[in-house]
């Protein structure tokens, strides 16, 4: 799952954005409302955490913005005003959620789970093919006689695109872009590296699924034929 976060507290915007990496979650950072509006306009999100008080524009004005855009992707509001009329403003023009801070980090985190699961059909916490199966809740790959691996956050959130789309071709790049995000200074071979473990986890668990390379396109989850 990828998530925009824009917060202009540089400090809270790395702290948030290690708590929703270590939940095994990708995260773009940016500070200001009109970067948020720009990489939420042509970026592939599952859901935005966008704070209220920012410079350029403020998180109201970006939120409207992007309904009125006819972009629907949702939106948990973060902001230190309490009013209520300041929630049905944000939430009137657009926002699906709010939260007020000081928060939880267990709150934080049960509303952008929350809020994800809005960007498409309902999925259960497990994914399946053929004899292996994926365990969203624990980040474990299971196999035949329950035998499992713990995945490491890219590995996870790779396998994770390649199950929810059995036999589609993903390219490198888009591995990038979706998992490591536009700002990373991630290359090419790392994606490389990550399918490289993961066929050894398949192997090593039996399974009757593999990582097939379509050469110069990309790679996909196929049944052992």
């Amino acid at each position: 799952m990828r998530l925009l976060l824009a917060e202009d507290e540089r400090e809270l915007s790395r702290a948030l954005t290690a708590i929703l990496e270590h939940s095994h979650f990708s995260v773009d950072a940016v500070y200001d409302g009109q970067e948020a509006l720009e990489y939420a306009l042509v970026g592939e999100y599952d859901g935005i955490v966008l704070d209220v008080m920012m410079p350029k524009l403020d998180g109201f004005q970006v939120v409207e913005k992007l309904r009125r855009a006819g972009k629907g992707t949702p939106v948990l509001m973060l902001t230190a005003r309490t009013q209520t009329m300041d929630k049905v403003e944000g939430l009137d023009r657009g926002a699906d959620d709010y939260l007020t801070k000081p928060f939880e980090v267990e709150e934080l985190l049960a509303r952008v789970r929350a809020l994800t699961r809005r960007r498409a059909e309902y999925t259960h916490s497990v994914l399946e093919l053929g004899n292996i199966r994926l365990n969203k809740a624990t980040f474990e790959l299971i196999g035949p006689g329950e035998k499992s691996f713990r995945l490491g956050n890219r590995e996870f959130q790779m396998l994770e695109m390649l199950l929810m789309h059995p036999g589609a071709v993903f390219s490198t790049e888009q591995f990038l872009s979706r998992i490591w995000g536009y700002d990373a200074e991630a290359e090419i071979n790392v994606v490389w590296v990550n399918i490289s473990a993961l066929r050894k986890k398949l192997n090593a668990l039996g399974a009757d699924v593999e990582i097939c390379a379509h050469r110069g396109v990309g790679y996909s989850l196929e049944g052992k034929r």
